[in-house]
Formats: structure tokens, C-alpha cells, sequence
């Protein structure tokens, strides 16, 4: 099995598609750390919260024992977050982008309906995130496949492909 991590905009079904993935798999699958981290805060965030929540994913991802996992964030979610809302990148996040901690990447796109969450910021903006990610992945030589339609449509490309991938590797 795969180490697969999910990305994409606000409200793009990575976490469904992470929570279908796991039980379909088997396999465990890490929490977006930021959700834990901003959940206990009872403050706006700031630029340098983002450098704790790569630290808090970072040592999620560490943690696990489980070489096959879903992961329901890359760090390119904290790139591009980064540079969208505060127009910089810190060191860290750029050296967490850099590397290749998954063997795949699903890129959610923003074409289902917006779902309000107190943690969501821009319904507006998930078009051009979606281009932002997918530039991002392309930068950083990440191998990943778009997903696009309703639930079961994602679902169900996303595991023709990991199968595909399982017997290559």
C-alpha cells in the first residue's frame, strides 16, 4: 500500500474522500492537524500559527507506525495558504513542501457544494486555490491525479488508481 495524502481547497471533499480511502483500504488515516490546532484557539490565527501546524502535521505523519496511510493534508495545503493570505512562504513550510513524504496526491477539485464550517474562509476563492494547488504539486515534481465530480465518482477513480499503483510498486 501507498502513503496517499489528499489536497486541494476549502470544501473540496478531502476528508470524505480520505475517510471513504481508509475504510475501503484498511488503512489508517491522519487528521488535517490544522483543524485540531485552530479548533483550540480562541483567537484568529496569525502567519506564524501556520509554521506550528506544519510542526503538529509534521509530527502526526512521524508518528505513524503505518507504512500505507491517508493522509488528509500535504504540506502544500501550508504553502499555498501561505502565500495566498500572507503573501510568504516561511523556510520550514518550503523545506516540508520540498520533500516527498507521499507516493501519491489526490488534488480535490472545488466543484461540489460549499459546506460552511467556522474554519472555512473563502467560498469564493476555490477556483483559482484549485490553480494554485495543482501549480504547486507541478512545481515540487508531485505525483498526483485530479479528482472531480460527486463522492462516489472521486471514490471510485481514486481507487483504480492506488490499485494500479499497488501492483506497480
Amino acid at each position: 500500500m501507498l502513503r496517499i495524502a489528499t489536497t486541494g481547497p476549502e470544501s473540496s471533499g478531502k476528508t470524505t474522500l480520505c475517510t471513504a480511502l481508509s475504510d475501503y483500504f484498511n488503512v489508517p488515516f491522519i487528521p488535517e492537524y490544522a483543524r485540531t490546532f485552530l479548533k483550540g484557539k480562541n483567537r484568529s490565527y496569525k502567519q506564524s500559527d501556520l509554521d506550528l501546524i506544519a510542526l503538529g502535521q509534521m509530527n502526526s505523519l512521524l508518528s505513524s507506525s503505518f507504512n500505507p496511510l491517508i493522509s488528509d493534508t500535504d504540506f502544500c495545503v501550508l504553502e499555498v495558504w501561505s502565500k495566498y493570505k500572507y503573501q510568504n512562504i516561511s523556510k520550514l513550510i518550503q523545506e516540508f513542501t520540498a520533500k516527498d513524504f507521499f507516493d501519491l496526491h489526490i488534488l480535490c477539485t472545488p466543484d461540489i457544494p460549499w459546506e460552511e464550517d467556522k474554519l472555512r474562509e473563502n467560498p469564493n476563492s476555490r477556483t483559482n486555490l484549485f490553480e494554485l494547488y495543482k501549480s504547486s504539486l507541478i512545481k515540487h515534481n508531485k505525483n498526483f491525479i485530479v479528482v472531480n465530480g460527486d463522492h462516489l465518482k472521486r471514490v471510485k477513480k481514486s481507487i483504480q488508481i492506488i490499485e494500479k499503483y499497488r501492483n506497480i510498486l
